[in-house]
């Protein structure tokens, strides 16, 4: 069995998803703030030792103007029924999937009410809401001027009802048949951790070293030390023999080692105390003060073992002593360890395991991100392997990265994209949408869903966890686009958006693969400019040639984009909408002004807009066409890149950065992450 499908509501950012997850893996990207985090520690809270519990910061933002309504419905005595309703809750759904011809369901029978044989799937409900007959004690009191503004009210009774509501909410948990939502089933939260066990591995892993307070040593952390402790529970709890004999020699060493201090130690350490006979005092003297020292395994392992590498000549090297890179992926396949001990050791096993790990890429170089994104589903195979037993661990990881090699080494189908979208008028409130690359994608076919995986692992690309792309046409576009953009920067008005100061991914993709991109861009809701050439063609050779002379294009991303076999004639007159899709905008050569001529390519573009620096009287698309055939384009854009910067940029690619700097940033204002 294994969990399909969840479902969100009101918790912070994820005001309404839904999120589908592999069987396996499933791996999270976007940038920060769009509420990978909020989904981990949704997960954390749900699955606590206790009871599911939620503070009021912990509702999304847009929810809190139900409190102000159901708030205002309560003073004009409505219903109580229709108070509550309004009311906002926190939702979590579990769709679960399961085996129908299995011969136990084990922990998730209880979950099953459906008659319906060929079903394989049960729905959990998890609602944080408030409890039986505590809607007046909610409102107890509060009293708020209704002439006040809205904000203003808003804000008083938040404030009112902030520590009201984690005494006075409950998580309520039932099953739901799939086949009909009337049908339902109210459980005890213990019915739950026993279907669903959790591991969470953070993001902030303390594994670098902590400065002394002189800030002259280095006080070495302890951190995979501390794990044995863990690892140590995790085998007394064990079932397995071999466990329950470690557990068993690890006792027998600390009761030799006992016999040993209680013979010699404590008689020394007894010296150290005072008789009562000095003292004088009538009916002490019978009495007498003896030490007894005490070892346990746990304090031992947890205060006084500390892990080393070995080293040479019979030097042991302290944990610190290695990179922090080693160091996080130990650290991380020993919680993995004890995760998986303490799933085996249940007496009743349960029948998921969720298992977060947020940013594993800490500290790890790019090979070391790839190997461990791709061997990540071997590990459970390893465990069982390793200790032999034939009870499967089903696992599911959920792992989020901010890393591009990561997360372009993972499958396509396993890649949940997070994107914070605006949710009000103002941009102040942000909410989560969740996009599944395997759907978006549905409409490519396999050889360019091929070609995008293949281009993104081997140049790293890092468009998923950009705030604007530019794919541009090669090298020499790439080594002076910096440059372009400080030029167009610098002339742009002072309160206008500056893309210097944005988060731009630019690809180098040309001409004949522009257009792959374009469904993939339009998924992920990116704003994007592709720079790219109006490569004129003569139709009857197919030769390249001057725009005023060329009757087609050969660029594809231009014959698809509209739909057509195009002229050069009737690119140059397409207005600024119809090379605008969506988020995604085309820019190719046109005039410098209305009766200049216009180049074929970025190099005789360049020319043109610089003429008088390329010994031209007058712009000549002729001399500049053939000026350009003859260019070395690496040492063109080394000149004008970085040598000799004085020149002026092209009005195409003028435009197209001052459209994509204006273009709105789908970043939150407000962090609720």
């Amino acid at each position: 069995m294994h969990i399909q499908k969840i479902k969100i509501k009101n918790f912070r950012l994820l005001e309404n998803v839904e999120l589908s997850l592999e069987r396996r893996t499933t791996v999270i990207v976007g940038r920060n703030n769009s509420g990978k985090t909020s989904l981990t520690e949704l997960f954390r809270r749900l699955l606590n030792d206790k009871f599911p519990s939620f503070k009021l910061e912990d509702f999304s933002l847009s929810s809190h103007d139900n409190f102000l309504k159901a708030y205002e419905q309560f003073i004009a005595d409505q219903e109580e029924t229709t108070v509550k309703n309004t009311l906002p809750v926190i939702e979590i759904g579990l769709s679960v999937d399961y085996e129908s011809d299995t011969s136990s369901y084990g922990p998730l029978s209880d979950f099953i009410i459906d008659l319906n044989p060929a079903c394989n799937e049960t729905l959990i409900n998890v609602h944080y809401q408030l409890g039986r007959g505590k809607l007046q004690v909610l409102f107890d009191g509060i009293k708020i001027d209704q002439d006040t503004p809205i904000a203003e009210k808003k804000a008083g009774l938040l404030k009112e009802i902030r520590d009201r509501v984690p005494k006075l909410y409950q998580a309520k948990i039932y099953a739901q048949d799939p086949n009909d939502q009337s049908n339902q089933k109210d459980l005890e939260v213990s019915k739950l951790h026993v279907l669903l066990q959790s591991g969470f591995i953070n993001a902030q892993r303390g594994l670098a070293d902590a400065i002394g307070s002189r800030g002259a040593e280095q006080k070495q952390n302890n951190i995979l030390g501390s794990i044995l402790e863990q690892l140590f529970s995790a085998a007394n709890n064990s079932n397995r023999p071999e466990d329950q004999q470690i557990i068993a020699d690890l006792q027998g060493a600390i009761s030799n080692i006992q016999a040993n201090i209680d013979k010699g130690f404590n008689q020394q350490l007894e010296k150290l105390l005072p008789t009562f006979k000095m003292f004088g005092y009538p009916g002490l003297n019978e009495s007498g003060l003896l030490t007894e020292t005490i070892l346990d395994v746990e304090r031992l392992l947890k205060n006084h073992t500390k892990v080393h590498y070995s080293g040479i000549n019979g030097i042991k090297l302290p944990e610190a002593y290695n990179g922090l890179g080693t160091r996080n992926l130990v650290y991380i396949l020993l919680q993995l360890l004890e995760f998986y001990k303490n799933f085996m050791a249940k007496e009743s096993t349960p029948g998921i395991h969720l298992v977060f790990i947020e940013e594993p890429e800490a500290h790890l170089h790019p090979q070391m991100q790839e190997v461990f994104i791709n061997q990540i589903e071997e590990i459970s195979k390893g465990f069982a392997q390793v200790y032999d037993t034939e009870k499967s661990w089903p696992v599911q990881f959920i792992v989020t990265t901010h890393s591009p090699h990561m997360a372009n080494k993972a499958k396509f189908e396993a890649m949940r994209y997070f994107l914070s979208r605006p949710c009000n008028d103002e941009g102040l409130i942000h909410k989560t949408e969740i996009r599944d690359l395997n759907e978006g994608l549905s409409g490519t076919s396999e050889s360019d869903k091929d070609f995008l995986h293949k281009y993104m692992v081997l140049t790293s690309c890092d468009l998923l966890f950009a705030d604007k792309i530019v794919l541009i046409e090669g090298p020499t576009e790439r080594i002076m686009l910096p440059e372009i953009i400080r030029k167009v920067d610098s002339n742009s008005d002072a309160n206008e958006l500056k893309l210097s100061s944005q988060y731009l991914s630019v690809m180098e993709v040309g001409g004949a693969h522009a257009h792959i991109f374009l469904n993939l861009l339009n998924f992920l809701d990116l704003s994007t400019l592709i720079i790219t050439d109006i490569d004129s063609v003569d139709k009857y050779n197919n030769k390249a040639c001057e725009v005023s002379k060329g009757n087609r294009t050969s660029n594809r991303c231009l014959q698809e984009w509209f739909h057509s076999d195009i002229k050069p004639a009737d690119l140059i007159t397409k207005t600024d909408n119809e090379k605008t899709k969506g988020r995604v905008r085309l820019a190719y050569q046109i005039p410098e002004n209305n009766n200049a001529p216009c180049g074929r390519s970025f190099e005789d573009a360049f020319i043109l807009a610089n003429y008088s620096k390329f010994e031209l009287e007058t712009p000549d698309s002729t001399i500049a066409y053939n000026k350009a055939q003859k260019i070395k384009k690496t040492n063109f854009a080394i000149e004008y890149g970085i040598d000799n910067t004085d020149w002026v940029v092209p009005l195409y690619i003028v435009q197209g950065l001052h459209w994509l700097a204006t273009t709105e940033i789908l970043h939150p204002q407000y962090n609720q992450n």
